[in-house]
């Protein structure tokens, strides 16, 4: 049985309990990503993870598989609407939408979706504490409990060459990635991976949050960190992306009930 059936298994049959959607119509799980995906764009707009026009988040389209969903080049995170996301096929061109995409969204994302299939989401961006994180090229430790999501789940490209606009250097990113949730990009920031929009989106948030912690731990003194058995079992429990869906229904209710003009 898997951590996600666990889970499952444990959920009281009395009560409401949300769980991820299922889709009998494409069209329907189409829109619904899209959905999802101009919202977790507003929260990394509204939590700042912004920095001039960097910065992606990605959707398979449900049908067309090696096709994503992704916000255009140069819109700003506060303002996309759904209405705004363009769909770009496996050679990098818009299909679907109004504006261009950003040549570096493509250049990593096409290769991390195509690398991992059971992947449906994507985000990366430049956020203060991921940045100053990946300009230590070190990985995350076990120092907290929210962290150990984390913990022997996530990886470090450990190079850089430049703003990422060659396919091969995605094609090393996804290497980097792995099997793992998260990667760490020298010199560069964070990139989280999920089975849904909302699991990815959260990833990166909390993964940010937990360069954060580090760094100011590790500025005030020795870090007492959590020991290996332990470390695991407590991945065991919150790092599947099921526990990351529901960990991020608190921050979607508040941005769509704030903003629902992203829905347009």
């Amino acid at each position: 049985m898997s951590d996600e059936e666990e889970f499952l298994d444990k959920l009281p049959t009395d009560l409401i309990f949300r769980l991820p959607p299922t889709f009998d119509d494409v069209a329907d799980e189409r829109r619904h990503r899209k959905e999802r995906l101009a919202a977790a764009l507003r929260v990394f707009g509204k939590f700042g993870f912004e920095e001039g026009v960097a910065g992606h988040i990605t959707a398979r389209d449900p049908e067309r598989t090696d096709h994503f969903w992704v916000n255009p080049f140069g819109m700003s995170f506060k303002h996309i609407k759904v209405s705004d996301l363009i769909l770009v096929n496996h050679e990098g061109k818009v299909v679907e939408g109004r504006y261009p995409v950003n040549e570096a969204a493509f250049a990593i994302h096409s290769q991390v979706h195509q690398a991992r299939p059971d992947v449906v989401a994507a985000a990366h961006s430049h956020s203060t504490h991921g940045r100053a994180i990946s300009a230590l090229g070190r990985k995350l430790e076990p120092i907290t409990q929210d962290v150990c999501a984390f913990y022997q789940d996530h990886g470090l490209f450990d190079d850089y060459t430049g703003v990422v606009t060659d396919l091969e250097e995605g094609k090393r990113i996804a290497a980097a990635l792995g099997e793992t949730k998260a990667v760490i990009l020298r010199n560069h920031g964070l990139l989280t991976v999920g089975d849904t929009v909302d699991a990815a989106a959260w990833w990166f948030i909390t993964m940010e949050r937990s360069c954060q912690v580090q760094l100011l731990a590790k500025a005030a003194g020795q870090v007492v960190p959590i020991e290996h058995d332990n470390a695991v079992l407590t991945h065991e429990q919150i790092g599947n992306d099921l526990v990351g869906w529901i960990n991020y229904q608190p921050l979607y209710d508040q941005i769509t009930r704030e903003q629902p003009d992203l829905f347009e």
